[in-house]
């Protein structure tokens, strides 16, 4: 049975929860420096940043080609599309990203001109498209050029901070976090425990703590 005092199974849920977003509640966007809004550019470079993490490649790396390709001005989709092959190959190079950089330098060209030509190069109206079913939004998305299952997860859950109709967005990465502490899997349950906590930075510390072992041993550690 809960305690209202917090020593109860609640309670210690509850202290997990806020020592992991704490200590790790920071979304891939603002590591990659992308101010997240609901305008073109950064929602562009965000959907960037899900098609890189999507490799199977460290998420810093994937972080640091995203800043890299951003610092080569390669930050909206006509100006991706309009680049050279080899300029996305060297961006990506110089961001750590090697292993992957010339099929994702295609990927990156292709999804530019998908955006471009579909969508004028704007997400909202692929958002519009959608018209609020998160679903058909996740089936869009999964049409573009590298963006699998894994990447269009990555995506919803950073753009629910703001696309409303998004939140809360708990895929199963995440909740594989929260199984790895101990927790819910539950999502209404776990934004309960979150309290006042952002879906997204809810979602961004539980997926750092599926991806790192020593991410949730330190969070029960210090909830202890």
């Amino acid at each position: 049975m809960s305690r209202a005092d917090g020593t109860g199974e609640a309670g210690r849920s509850g202290r997990v929860l806020a020592e992991l977003v704490s200590g790790y509640g920071r979304t891939y966007a603002e590591e990659a420096g992308i101010r997240l809004k609901d305008t073109p550019q950064p929602l562009y470079r965000l959907l960037v940043l899900a098609v890189l993490l999507s490799a199977r490649i460290r998420a810093s790396v994937a972080v640091a080609a995203a800043r890299a390709l951003h610092e080569s001005g390669l930050d909206t989709a006509r100006r991706t599309a309009g680049s050279d092959w080899q300029d996305r190959v060297d961006a990506l190079g110089r961001g750590g990203y090697r292993r992957y950089d010339e099929r994702t330098a295609t990927q990156l060209g292709d999804g530019a001109e998908l955006l471009s030509e579909r969508w004028g190069g704007d997400l909202r109206r692929m958002r519009a498209e959608a018209d609020g079913d998160v679903d058909a939004l996740r089936r869009l998305l999964r049409e573009v050029p590298g963006l699998g299952p894994a990447g269009a997860d990555i995506f919803l859950r950073e753009v629910q901070r703001v696309w409303p109709e998004v939140a809360p967005y708990l895929d199963g990465k995440a909740l594989s976090g929260a199984e790895r502490l101990g927790l819910p899997k539950d999502p209404g349950r776990l934004l309960d425990l979150a309290g006042d906590t952002e879906p997204a930075v809810l979602a961004a510390a539980l997926v750092r703590a599926a991806l790192d072992k020593q991410v949730s041993e330190d969070s029960l550690r210090r909830a202890a």
